[in-house]
């Protein structure tokens, strides 16, 4: 198990590294449509492109790229342009190291046959989408299609793969997916409909398919919804409390929706039978 936790440890910082970069490149791409662009379309590519400051532009070095550790030994600086790295970097790495590893340490039931693997794979896939879309749209309330659409494809597949190879009842499985897809997504664009776009956005709609895909469960869904509105009133108490009710309406919602995401799906079903027990007594 530790040499496990090693590794994940070392993949969920890559991965962090990955999230970081492909928001800024996809923010560059948004903002270089003019007719001087900072950077050429090459240069910006999530394939071809190479890693390089965003600041002078310069291609960093192997040494400059060691997650974390990097931004330390510079103290937050460019080693070519002496320009100030945000902290966003190493948090954003330790964050994707956290849920590596805690994914497979609170994993339910545990991490045992070809299914869990399977499904835990796929987890991790779709957290780095999810890491790169709550950064954007923390930053600049936008939840981007070319981060979306890739996601939920991973999702859906590995759950539809899953299915199809280690279900017993495929028709009953297949049908908790589409029902946890209706009411991830449904519920935010009833809201969308109903509000012509003033309460919600249509990509928090879109990312709700994600997270329906990946939870494959309508319980696990109302959930996830219940415990994505308590954060978000924790968070934007204080605003209320202080009258900026503008600055609290202004908060992006995505970033709720997929942290909650993320606990509904490793503590959902100790929640869920421990409010039935409750219940029930």
């Amino acid at each position: 198990m530790v040499l496990v936790l090693i590794f994940l440890t070392w993949l969920g910082l890559a991965s962090g590294s990955f999230a970081n970069a492909l928001v800024w490149r996809l923010r560059e791409q948004a903002s270089s449509s003019g007719t001087n662009p900072r950077f050429s379309a090459k240069e910006l590519s999530i394939i071809k492109g190479r890693s390089m400051c965003p600041h002078c532009g310069h291609q960093l070095s192997a040494g400059d790229l060691v997650p974390v550790l990097s931004w330390l030994f510079l103290s937050g600086r460019c080693r070519y342009c002496n320009s100030s790295i945000s902290a966003q970097y190493p948090i954003v790495e330790l964050s994707g190291a956290l849920v590596f590893t805690l994914s497979y340490v609170f994993w339910p039931g545990g991490v045992h046959g070809g299914s869990d693997w399977l499904l835990l794979i796929t987890w991790l896939l779709s957290a780095v989408g999810l890491l790169a879309l709550l950064i954007y749209d923390a930053r600049w309330t936008i939840l981007p299609n070319k981060i979306i659409y890739p996601t939920l494809f991973i999702a859906l597949a590995g759950r539809l793969l899953n299915i199809v190879l280690f279900s017993d009842n495929k028709a009953h499985h297949l049908w908790l997916l589409a029902s946890s897809l209706l009411v991830a997504s449904g519920v935010f664009w009833l809201l969308f409909m109903f509000s012509k776009g003033r309460w919600i956005g249509y990509g928090d709609v879109r990312l709700g398919l994600v997270i329906g895909a990946l939870l494959a469960s309508p319980t696990k869904s109302f959930l996830m919804i219940f415990m994505a509105s308590v954060l978000g009133l924790l968070f934007t108490s204080p605003a209320l409390v202080r009258k900026q009710k503008n600055l609290a309406s202004q908060m992006p919602f995505g970033p709720f929706l997929i942290s909650a995401c993320w606990l509904t799906l490793l503590f959902g079903d100790r929640l869920i039978n421990w409010y039935t027990q409750l219940f029930n007594s």
